[in-house]
């Protein structure tokens, strides 16, 4: 078995397995933990409303701290534009997302999804490099933050040298491109990086509980 044998076949099944098995642990948990029973009776229902309210102001900074977050507030949601764009609109990933869906999409051009995978990629390092050295971030951050961000980093560094052919040989370059993708989904669910699926529905949880106090979320 070569190591793209390898990358294509049994790292990606094990990988997708402990991905998803992951996910649904940490998501069963947090349902398991739930939201604790009211001490006191219930100022309003607390309902869809409350919830969905919650999503949307926690999506934006509060004004008392908008100017001190405004890099990592915009860098942010470039970051996750950009890294959108190159993950879903990319020709060979919208093939490989076919041959699982069974259906793909149109595809953008080339230069548009480099531009954004380039955007993705230095907008981590830009963070990176703000939170080793602001003196605040660099004391509230810990091995998982420095992790994640490297474990993302890397599928956009060796999917350039792949699409490049920089380095090796194309298929040895796409087998390594492949397993830092893999080393992605099996620290996905235990790493900080969970938060993509926690986000939403912690924000509901708090908009529905608070709700029931008679307090904005």
């Amino acid at each position: 078995m070569t190591l793209l044998e390898f990358a294509r076949g049994p790292a990606l099944q094990w990988s997708l397995i402990i991905l998803v098995a992951g996910i649904v642990w940490r998501l069963f948990g947090a349902l398991l933990v739930g939201s604790g029973k009211d001490l006191s009776a219930a100022r309003k229902p607390g309902g869809v409303g409350d919830g969905l309210g919650a999503i949307a102001s926690r999506s934006l900074p509060a004004e008392a701290f908008e100017k001190r977050i405004r890099f990592q507030h915009v860098s942010g949601y470039a970051w996750h534009i950009a890294l959108f764009v190159t993950v879903l609109f990319f020709g060979p990933h919208i093939l490989f997302f076919e041959s699982i869906l069974g259906f793909g999409w149109p595809n953008l051009p080339n230069a548009v999804v480099l531009f954004a995978g380039a955007v993705a990629l230095g907008l981590l390092i830009a963070l990176l490099i703000r939170r080793a050295i602001h003196p605040v971030q660099k004391l509230l951050s810990n091995f998982d933050d420095y992790f994640s961000v490297i474990v993302t980093m890397l599928p956009l560094v060796t999917g350039f040298l792949a699409y490049g052919h920089v380095g090796g040989r194309y298929e040895t370059l796409l087998a390594i491109h492949l397993l830092s993708i893999e080393a992605l989904f099996i620290w996905f669910p235990f790493g900080k990086l969970m938060h993509t699926a926690m986000t939403f529905p912690s924000r509901y949880q708090a908009g529905t509980s608070f709700g029931r106090k008679g307090v904005k979320a």
